[in-house]
């Protein structure tokens, strides 16, 4: 073989070689400029997000329509709000039927004429993103929605609780002997007497503002300052609450005012034993607390405010007390801590003792209602009160028919009297309370009045069980208040989720968190029984032999369905 003929066959042989090593130079080749393909694109990414920062600010606003506190202008946030309001008001379509139910019924509310009705149906996502958008919390969003903004009655000088003048004089109802008046009552009248309506302490503008309609009114700033006065101000004065099943005690500030303690008993997630009997049952601090809370989200306000604090039981209770009962029940236990039980009917032994750590203790504080030497309250049996007794059932119990007896009784017969018993009831079965055998109006209003929410130390107890037989007054009337009903509809959606709201309320408390986290998720769970149940009775009838007017409520209820 010649020279020319050996370097043709090498030549051909790496010809071979380099064939077969090409795709994989190629596939290199490839990665390496798909890497910097990518490379570049996120480099331009970034670039074009820093000069978009830097020329619009974070917001995407324009700088010249932001304010020094980074928001929008007034009109821009009005204007928004506007349309999110509308919008979030004409959408409660769901996969419940009565969801759908309540969107009709909510429009027919707002436009009885008819007007105004199309175009304006969203998903609940869009208005939870314009809330969103809007920086507002659910909370916020709730107390501004038009449910929230129906405006109570007008007000005459009948209709408060209390009369004040420009001179300064004060109208009390009052017993017809003076022979003996209550510090509480004395302590009132001279502080009417020495000082102006606007240097009032918080306990007292609370008291003057009560009224036919309601206990306080849903914007008023003073319960916010009597709710932290309640959580700090000077403890003066402290003695046993007489009467009642469990220890409470009555305590006075430094300005007079007063509240009930009810001590912390259990911790948060201790749920109820299911053999204890609704009687039985231990009173929780935080559920006074979320009792309040949930009341006024519900928009009753008939609930007193609480408020969650921690008192140093040697300094603000025993070295402070003149009740020796209640001092004779204090010990130091084996753990050095300052413990006491008081004297009552439950619990209030050495081996049921109230221990701080070692003596602080948390509870609830619950702000005092007038003396009733000023404001005389009427205590009112409950049709629907349980038997108290181990092995009988009440007469509810047994008969399927029992509302129509019900009808038939003054002052269910007339004026909203049963349809606020059924808002009671809904409150009730929201925070598993078995225990209400009684509640009490202000005897000045009559029977043309709401009801209060007293003494709800029994719910919150089980969150794993839904006690149907609470709804008893609901599904045997079948009626409850429209306006109850379209904010039930309102906090079953994703924008005012009940339990996010209520999250969020009970958040400012002092002793927050509140409720462990299984009994808000029962609220949104009961909430939707509740509905199921008004969707039940509707079927049955007609939707406006269920769902009342509030001034229908003041009529004649005994019309036969």
């Amino acid at each position: 073989m010649d020279l020319a003929t050996t370097f043709c066959l090498a030549d051909t042989r790496g010809s071979k070689r380099m064939l077969r090593h090409l795709p994989s130079v190629f596939q290199r080749k490839f990665k390496v400029a798909l890497f910097f393909l990518l490379l570049l694109a996120v480099l331009i990414h970034m670039v074009l997000d820093l000069a978009f920062s830097s020329g619009h600010g974070s917001c995407g606003c324009s700088p010249q329509i932001m304010d020094p506190m980074g928001l929008p202008p007034p009109n821009s946030i009005l204007a928004v709000q506007n349309k999110m309001n509308l919008r979030n008001l004409q959408d409660f379509s769901g996969s419940n039927g009565s969801l759908e139910k309540g969107s009709h019924l909510l429009e027919d509310m707002l436009y009885p004429d008819g007007t105004n009705k199309q175009g304006h149906s969203f998903k609940h996502q869009e208005a939870k993103a314009k809330t969103e958008q809007a920086g507002r919390s659910k909370l916020a969003a709730l107390f501004d929605h038009p449910l929230y903004k129906i405006p109570t009655p007008k007000i005459t000088e009948k209709d408060k609780l209390f009369v004040t003048n420009p001179k300064i004089k004060f109208t009390l109802k009052s017993s017809e002997s003076d022979d003996w008046i209550s510090s509480s009552k004395a302590d009132t009248v001279l502080l009417i007497r020495q000082m102006s309506p606007d240097t009032y302490p918080s306990w007292l503008r609370f008291h003057i503002g009560i009224n036919r309609y309601e206990l306080y009114s849903r914007h008023d700033p003073n319960r916010r300052v009597l709710l932290e006065d309640l959580a700090v101000h000077k403890i003066v004065r402290s003695v046993q609450k007489t009467g009642g099943t469990q220890l409470k005690v009555i305590m006075t500030f430094l300005n007079k005012g007063q509240a009930l303690f009810k001590p912390m008993k259990q911790t948060r997630d201790q749920e109820t034993s299911e053999d204890f009997f609704y009687f039985s049952d231990f009173e929780r601090h935080n559920a006074e607390i979320a009792a309040f809370h949930l009341d006024r989200i519900l928009d009753f306000r008939r609930i007193p405010p609480v408020s969650g604090r921690r008192v140093n039981i040697t300094k603000e209770i025993r070295d402070i007390t003149t009740d020796r009962k209640l001092l004779k029940t204090f010990f130091i236990s084996p753990a050095g801590n300052v413990c006491f039980f008081g004297k009552c009917s439950y619990y209030c032994s050495t081996e049921h003792a109230l221990c701080g750590k070692p003596d602080l203790l948390e509870g609830s504080m619950a702000a005092l209602l007038p003396d009733e030497e000023l404001a005389k309250r009427r205590s009112w049996r409950s049709p629907w009160r349980r038997s108290y007794s181990r092995s009988k059932k009440a007469e509810w119990e047994l008969n399927q028919n029992y509302c129509t007896q019900v009808r038939q009784t003054p002052p269910y017969n007339r004026n909203s009297r049963l349809l606020s018993l059924i808002d009671m009831t809904v409150l009730d079965f929201l925070m598993g309370n078995m225990d209400r055998h009684h509640y009490e109006t202000f005897e000045k209003f009559g029977n043309e009045t709401f009801l209060l929410h007293l003494d709800n130390g029994r719910g919150f107890g089980r969150h794993s069980h839904d006690e149907m037989s609470i709804l008893a007054p609901l599904q045997q009337c079948c009626i409850i208040k429209k306006t109850t009903y379209l904010r039930l509809q309102l906090l079953a959606t994703e924008p005012y989720r009940l339990s996010d709201v209520m999250r969020e309320s009970l958040a400012t408390d002092r002793l927050s968190p509140i409720l462990f986290e299984p009994h808000l998720k029962a609220l949104d769970r009961r909430l939707q029984k509740v509905l199921d149940m008004v969707e039940r009775c509707m079927k049955k009838g007609h939707d406006q032999e269920v769902l009342l007017e509030d001034q229908e409520g003041q009529q004649d209820v005994t019309s036969e369905k």
